[in-house]
């Protein structure tokens, strides 16, 4: 039966009662699903809700599938979804709920990540190349909807048309049928042009209400609509500076987004804002790497109320590994522990450097958080840096190869990684610390995927949550509360489960740094999937809202909250 024969089929068939599902057609006489707006739903079926601690059925409206169903170890006999692409380019619905959710959490939870690792039948190396996938729950007085869609990058729509690998992804280079359309690749990789717009890294929430799904290519910044995941476009940035990639996690509030552009040619990076309601970066300085021959990786970076501190770390990017027809085993990167290991200070308010000291080697994706220490006369004597810290082992990024991943066999492969915690002096003496905050047994050896409560973003704080580990594992699977001051830590776990970022969403009128919830999604071992609730206080389970089946494994979240 023909895609259009199908889809055909589905429009004839009765809808159950709350999916509307219905055809147009355009020249070509291919047919493409549309649907009723996700809010509409919800205002539709507001009255018919159960009370909160009932449970909800799962009502799933018809989709097109993205491609085939994969195979043999991917398909894993319906167990591991984490790392199996989606199932559907979009689905939505209501979701069966377990427990009670909090009255006051009204809100929707969006989380990004790769979805979709497969092409027909030609499946992506590694877990960072799947086209982007957002997963939407929507929270209202104790009950939840979900859906999820497919990202429309010019990367993924490519793809999609022409059955093939059109753009660089981490890992995957597009095969070209000539030398001279491989020499013409290579020189459209200089322009930018062959780049990946697939942003698949981050969601966050501009200050103004607009929603950008994030990567590390700059081009990749691309606007969604937080209610229905349509894709709005391109975020064009409306400034002179240029550039090909910046962190994929910048510093974003009501006020400002903040982030660096790293310069591959005078080893170096840019600090630039962007008020609220513009699209214009502004430059607020510029560091110079100390070290070479590249600049460090910079995945994130943190900042104090006062102060932008700027990692460079040795594991640098590669020019060469760039161009590349087939990955290097650091992909995009090398490691050059020789270079030596930086942290930078520049002040917020001028735009100098004050601070510029040497640290321990280091590797880190997240930086949690950052604060200023001051004596008893209150000056400002030090920076505190905290991130999630894999002990200078670069081999974390291999394990992130999808074989490694499907192919868990109960024998412990995840690396170990703590709290690192910098002390960074601003009294010009040359040298930081790097240890661990906590003893990294409390959390399994394993922290990666951190958040805060937002009110602390900057400031001195007492807990995080991220993923940490039950050993023996080849990926973190618990869900993890870090107590900074008494150096503990609560953990959640279910076997065989896979949870994503921990995202912490605070009760409004809270006083308390952990009066609220947690909330991540979970992809079982059965192939099921789940969004959890816990308590941010005790860190018990108190609600979870089952999906018709188990979601890829997702990266990082952002919070909107009801108009």
């Amino acid at each position: 039966m023909s895609s259009f024969s199908f889809l055909s089929s589905l429009q004839s068939t009765a809808s159950p009662p709350n999916c509307r599902f219905h055809m147009s057609t355009s020249s070509s006489g291919f047919g493409r699903p549309s649907f009723d707006s996700f809010d509409t739903i919800c205002r539709r079926r507001r009255r018919a809700w159960e009370p909160a601690k009932a449970s909800v059925g799962v009502e799933p409206r018809p989709t097109v599938s993205v491609g085939p169903a994969e195979t043999g170890p991917v398909d894993c006999g319906g167990k591991l979804a984490a790392w199996t692409s989606v199932r559907q380019e979009r689905w939505e619905g209501k979701l069966v709920v377990e427990g009670d959710v909090p009255l006051w959490l009204n809100g929707t939870y969006l989380r990004n990540g790769p979805g979709l690792w497969h092409i027909d039948d030609y499946n992506f190396r590694h877990l960072f190349d799947g086209y982007a996938t957002v997963v939407r729950v929507y929270f209202e007085q104790g009950r939840v909807m979900a859906s999820h869609r497919q990202v429309e990058s010019e990367a993924y729509k490519a793809a999609m048309k022409k059955r093939r690998l059109c753009y660089r992804e981490f890992s995957e280079v597009p095969k070209p049928a000539s030398f001279l359309e491989y020499v013409g690749e290579v020189a459209s990789l200089f322009s930018g042009a062959s780049l990946t717009d697939n942003s698949n890294t981050g969601v966050v929430r501009l200050g103004d209400g607009r929603v950008l799904c994030l990567t590390e290519t700059i081009k990749g910044s691309i606007q969604i609509d937080p209610d229905t995941l349509e894709t709005l476009g391109k975020f064009v940035y409306e400034d002179n500076l240029g550039g090909l990639i910046h962190s994929a996690h910048p510093i974003v509030t009501e006020s400002e987004f903040l982030t660096l552009l790293p310069d591959l040619v005078r080893p170096g990076y840019l600090v630039v804002t962007m008020a609220s309601g513009t699209n214009e970066r502004r430059v607020m300085g510029r560091v110079n790497c100390r070290g070479g021959p590249a600049p460090g990786w910079v995945h994130s970076f943190a900042v104090t109320e006062r102060y932008v501190v700027v990692p460079e770390m040795p594991l640098r990017y590669c020019v060469h590994n760039l161009l590349r027809a087939e990955p290097t085993p650091l992909y995009k990167f090398e490691w050059h522990p020789e270079s030596g290991s930086y942290m930078h200070v520049m002040s917020r308010a001028t735009g100098k450097i004050v601070a510029s000291v040497e640290v321990p080697p280091y590797v880190t994706f997240h930086f949690i958080n950052a604060y200023e220490e001051v004596d008893e006369d209150g000056r400002i004597t030090g920076i505190v840096a905290d991130c999630c810290e894999h002990n200078a082992d670069t081999s974390i990024l291999e394990l992130l190869r999808l074989q490694n991943l499907r192919s868990f066999a109960d024998h412990d492969a995840l690396p170990d990684a703590r709290v690192g915690r910098f002390r960074i002096p601003l009294d010009g003496r040359p040298r930081g610390e790097l240890h661990a905050a906590l003893d990294p047994e409390e959390h399994g050896r394993g922290m990666d995927m951190c958040s805060i409560n937002p009110v602390y973003l900057g400031k001195k704080y007492r807990y995080a949550y991220a993923c940490g580990a039950k050993r023996p594992c080849n990926f973190p699977n618990t869900l993890t509360k870090i107590d900074l001051v008494e150096r503990k830590a609560k953990n959640w776990y279910e076997d065989g489960a896979v949870p994503s970022e921990p995202f912490f969403v605070a009760r409004p009128g809270a006083t308390e740094e952990d009066d609220g919830v947690v909330i991540s999604i979970v992809s079982d071992k059965n192939g099921e999937g789940y969004a959890l609730v816990l308590d941010g206080v005790t860190f018990e389970e108190i609600a979870r809202a089952k999906f018709p089946y188990g979601l890829p494994y997702g990266l990082h979240g952002c919070w909107v909250p009801n108009k």
